[in-house]
This record gives C-alpha cells, sequence and structure tokens, in this order.
C-alpha cells in the first residue's frame, strides 16, 4: 500500500530526521543536587572525577588567583551546567573550546558549553577566577578565616565557594590536586601528601594530592607561618601536623600535647572501625578565632579555641573518628547527619573508657539523666534534624545515647561488627541511615524498626535507656 504525505508534514518529519538522536534528550543540568535541607547546593547532569585546583595567594592582600580544571564525565545531555561558586570569573573553556558564563543567586555559575555535551561523554572545565575571598559573604557568613598572616579555608557543611568552583555537595566526590604559590617564607597546607614544593622568584609553591574521594567540604588550605611535624602511625600511615608560630605560649603547648597523639588515637579506633582509610593522616592548628573543629579529609583543622585551658584529645578522637565516619562514608544527603556526628561523639566515649574518664554506658546514661523529658533537647530528631538544628547538640550527644542504646539492643558481638562493616561496604563513597539500619538488622538479626523510629525519628525522650 502506498500513502501520500502532505507536504508541510513531510518537511517536519525531515527535520527531526536531521537531528542528531542525543539532541532530544540535551537540556541544562539542574542548579541543585536534590538535598532537601539545601536545594541549591551541588548540581545536577555530571560527575565530578577530579579537580586540578592552580593557585596563587597574597596574604598580605587576600588576593587569590585561581584556574580550576575540573574533569567530570556528563550524567545527561547537557546544553549548560552548574558550579557552585562565589568569586570573580574571568574565562570558562569547555573541552578545550570557549565557554559562555554567568553568575545565578548566592553562589551560582552557570556554564554554556560552545557544542552540548551528550550523556556519558567526559568534560573538562577550565574556570579562571580571582577575588579577594574574605570580602565574599554568602547567605551571611564567610568559610575564609583571615589569620595574622594568611588565611583558612574550613567550613561545613560548604567551604569550597570561597576558593575554587565545584558541584559542592558530598553526593559527588572526587581526587584532588592542589598547587598554591605563596610568598617564599609563607606556607601552604592542604590535604592528602605533599608532592613537591619548589621555590623561585620570590614564590614558594606547594603540590599537595589527595588520591582518594574526598567531598568539597572536606577539601581545606591554609597559609601562613607553621611548625609541622612528622610522625607515623603503628601501620606506617605518614601523619603531618602543623601549628601556626604565633599560638600563646599555652595554647601552643597544649594543642600539642593533643594533637601530637594523632597516630595513637588512629591506631586506637582502627580496632573499631577498620584500616584507616587513608594514605595520610593529621591536623593543623592555626591561630583563628573560630570556635570549631572540622574534619577535613586526612588533614583535621583545629581551632586554638579547644586548646586554652588544657589539652583535649577528645576533640582528636572526634575528628579522626570522623575520617570513617563522614569522609570514607559520606553523607547522601545532608538529613543524614546522625551517621557523621553521632559516630563521632560515640568514638570520644570509646576513647573515654581507654583513657580511664568514663564508660559509654556511663556517659549515656548521664546525658539521658541530664536532660527531663520536657527539655527541648528531646525535640531535635537526630535522623532528620532539619537544617536549622543539623549541627544541634542533641544530634551530637542524643545521637551518641541513641548508638549506645543501639549497642545495648542487639550486643557487643554484632555491634561491634557492625561499626567495622559499615566503612568496609561503603568505602570511599556514601550511605544513608537507612542503608545503616539494613545493615544492624541484617548482621543482629534483630527488627530495629521500631527502635530507630524512636530513638532517631521521635521529637520525645524515649521512655528508658537500654541497660546491659
Amino acid at each position: 500500500m502506498r500513502t501520500r504525505v502532505i507536504a508541510p508534514v513531510a518537511a517536519a518529519i525531515g527535520l527531526l530526521l536531521a537531528i542528531p538522536a542525543s539532541a532530544a534528550d540535551v537540556g541544562p543540568g539542574a542548579p541543585g543536587i536534590g538535598d532537601p535541607y539545601y536545594p541549591t547546593y551541588g548540581n545536577g547532569g555530571y560527575d565530578v572525577s577530579h579537580y586540578d585546583l592552580n593557585l596563587k595567594y597574597q596574604p598580605a592582600t587576600d588576593q587569590l588567583d585561581g584556574t580550576a580544571v575540573i574533569t567530570a564525565t556528563a550524567t545527561q545531555g547537557l546544553s549548560s551546567f552548574d558550579l557552585d561558586f562565589a568569586l570573580t570569573v574571568s574565562k570558562v573553556v569547555v573541552n578545550g573550546r570557549p565557554a559562555g558564563f554567568a553568575t545565578s543567586g548566592e553562589q551560582e555559575l552557570v556554564v554554556t558549553p560552545a557544542k552540548p555535551i551528550a550523556k556519558g561523554h567526559p568534560i573538562t572545565v577550565a574556570v579562571t577566577y580571582s577575588g579577594v575571598p574574605s570580602t565574599v559573604r554568602r547567605y551571611g557568613f564567610t568559610s575564609w578565616q583571615r589569620t595574622p598572616d594568611g588565611a583558612v579555608a574550613a567550613n561545613e557543611p560548604e567551604s569550597a565557594w570561597w576558593w575554587f568552583p565545584s558541584n559542592d555537595h558530598p553526593a559527588d566526590k572526587a581526587s584532588y590536586d592542589v598547587k598554591v604559590q605563596v610568598p617564599s617564607g609563607d606556607q601552604a597546607i592542604s590535604n592528602g601528601l605533599l608532592v613537591s614544593r619548589r621555590t623561585a622568584d620570590g614564590w614558594s609553591t606547594y603540590h599537595w594530592r589527595e588520591t582518594k574521594q574526598q567531598a568539597t567540604y572536606l577539601a581545606t588550605l591554609a597559609v601562613g607561618h607553621f611548625d609541622i611535624t612528622h610522625s607515623r602511625t603503628r601501620t606506617g600511615v605518614p601523619v603531618i601536623n602543623a601549628y601556626s608560630t604565633d599560638l600563646p605560649a599555652a595554647e601552643a603547648a597544649n594543642a600539642r600535647a593533643s594533637v601530637e597523639r594523632t597516630a595513637e588515637i588512629v591506631d586506637f579506633l582502627s580496632g573499631y572501625f577498620g584500616p584507616y582509610p587513608f594514605e595520610s593522616a593529621g591536623g593543623y592548628v592555626p591561630n583563628v578565632t573560630a570556635h570549631f573543629a572540622l574534619e577535613s579529609q586526612t588533614r583535621v583543622f583545629y581551632s586554638p579555641h579547644f586548646f586554652v585551658n588544657k589539652p583535649d584529645t577528645s576533640v582528636v578522637a572526634h575528628e579522626l573518628a570522623h575520617q570513617w565516619w563522614g569522609d570514607d562514608v559520606s553523607l547522601e544527603r545532608w538529613s543524614d547527619i546522625w551517621l557523621n556526628e553521632g559516630f563521632a561523639s560515640y568514638a570520644e566515649w570509646l576513647w573515654a573508657e581507654h583513657e580511664h574518664t568514663g564508660t559509654p554506658q556511663q556517659l549515656a546514661q548521664q546525658i539521658y539523666d541530664a536532660h527531663p523529658a520536657g527539655d527541648a533537647f528531646w525535640t531535635v530528631k537526630p535522623g532528620d534534624p532539619g537544617a536549622a538544628n543539623q549541627f544541634d547538640d542533641a544530634v551530637y550527644d542524643r545521637g551518641a545515647v541513641a548508638i549506645q542504646a543501639l549497642r545495648t539492643t542487639i550486643g557487643d558481638r554484632a555491634f561491634f561488627a557492625v561499626l567495622k562493616a559499615w566503612p568496609a561496604l561503603h568505602r570511599y563513597g556514601n550511605g544513608t541511615i537507612a542503608e545503616f539500619q539494613h545493615l544492624a538488622e541484617r548482621v543482629s538479626g534483630k527488627p530495629l524498626g521500631d527502635f530507630f523510629h524512636t530513638w532517631l525519628y521521635t521529637a520525645a525522650k524515649p521512655a528508658v535507656l537500654p541497660a546491659p
């Protein structure tokens, strides 16, 4: 049978046939990765595998110049895509060709490549930029901390925007090369291992490399003057610690008495969580006024605030526990923060028992008893605290009490098996509370739905703390 096609229809069909099949699937990448707490954080449409950062920083003026080369793969056809960034961009090149770019919202850099990118194809993005990071405030705060002799990039849930463009969410992890030029006499510290250091024409270039997958907020940078120490764990992992040379004498002494126990604490925690997951360990104590510590991967940031009055190895145990709980296995979404902070807080209790200052059951009972049923402490749900309460004390302390209750409920044998199985199963990846619950049920052979609902998802004090 023969059919007659009306001319306009035939023309339309011909046009459709002339378009490459992939073009129908091309569109802009989403401006957010889909996190319910932070809708604009991260971006859709691609997956980053590596960041190669080439930076030049002048401490006297806080001027940062850089080129970030981002290697990624398109997870959809892309006509454009976003990066999270807050400094001034002068040029963007995608797959060797100049690309269009524009800013949108608080931290969105919208990139339009000269040619659409097909799903599954590689992307190489080179972003050239400059700025004075300390003058940039986003959502009312800054993650770039000035020091008397330099600066530090460290914060949570974000800090990357202030010093490199990225897909800024823990769900998209990557490896890193960080090359930083600083005036001769200054030092630069970052994650991983120091690959090289050279000096020429009044500038020193430090090249740090982190080969394992790392979330963007765990990337750190510190420039200034430091005393740097070196040691190793029992298994040979190099430990690199650094201390600002202008710290007050008492704080410097207390910091050293604490942070220099890093190798010992890594060895201790390895007995509970399995082999240390990275190629280096350590921390640094810069001269900042901030009052927090951060589990920057392999190179923990410690505020000197923790060491004002005495040594504090508890904070060291907390941040080093994060190397397994948060860094090795990262959040799939920020509502799963209990997997980070609850277990790092519980590691403090394991360390306290080692130091003969209290058992986990004793410390859990103290917290349970200290907060009556009407205390607002119990209204925060560790399993879904909300963005406003993400770092509330209850996420840490009630979260750790919940872990001790889990230990009592499933027994030590299953509990300690779960502590090692979680990092092994999700190594260098991401996880959710639901996946953790499934693991605990599988290992223990017990249904735990009611337990998790009571301890993590109910805005009320549990009726009783289980006793061994």
